[in-house]
């Protein structure tokens, strides 16, 4: 099973970058280019435990729609979100918090089981995990740029 780890330093307190973490509307924003939208469960605000939501993009050039689902939480430190239906075998973005001197290091692992067996690990190989490091990557950028004025942060609860 692939994972994508990464470690993003974010100017602002963990309850902050929890907050930013699990917003639905600033998932949106940083998925603009893939036309991404929440289209049930929870469209808006910040999602909790048990909570899902149900996107719909186009990744590929072709229409996706997939549902997660929140299985872990512990504010500010940790949550979890898991594929419940989508094109993937199977899903589970892990998201840690550690308090620094200068803000959150906000740790992601990203683990994920692609579809069609060995065609699925062919194509992890030749441009899914890029694919996907990069998207994770856009989100954390938009988080970093959001957090440098966290007082007035547009987050919704």
């Amino acid at each position: 099973m692939p994972l994508i780890k990464l470690r993003t330093e974010i100017a602002a307190p963990p309850e902050v970058v929890f907050d930013l973490a699990r917003s639905i509307d600033l998932h949106k924003q940083s998925m603009q280019h893939t036309s991404e939208e929440a289209i049930a469960g929870r469209t808006s605000g910040l999602i909790e435990m048990g909570e899902t939501v149900t996107w719909r993009a186009r990744h590929f050039e072709v229409m996706q729609t997939l549902t997660s689902k929140v299985t872990g939480f512990e504010r500010p430190t940790y949550f979890a979100d898991e594929m419940v239906k989508g094109a993937f075998k199977s899903f589970r973005h892990e998201h840690f918090f550690e308090p620094t001197e200068n803000g959150t290091l906000q740790i992601d692992h990203f683990y994920y089981t692609s579809p069609l067996g060995l065609l699925g690990k062919l194509a992890d190989w030749l441009f899914l995990r890029k694919y996907m490091t990069r998207l994770l990557e856009r989100r954390n950028e938009l988080m970093k740029e959001v957090a440098k004025d966290y007082d007035t942060s547009p987050i919704q609860k």
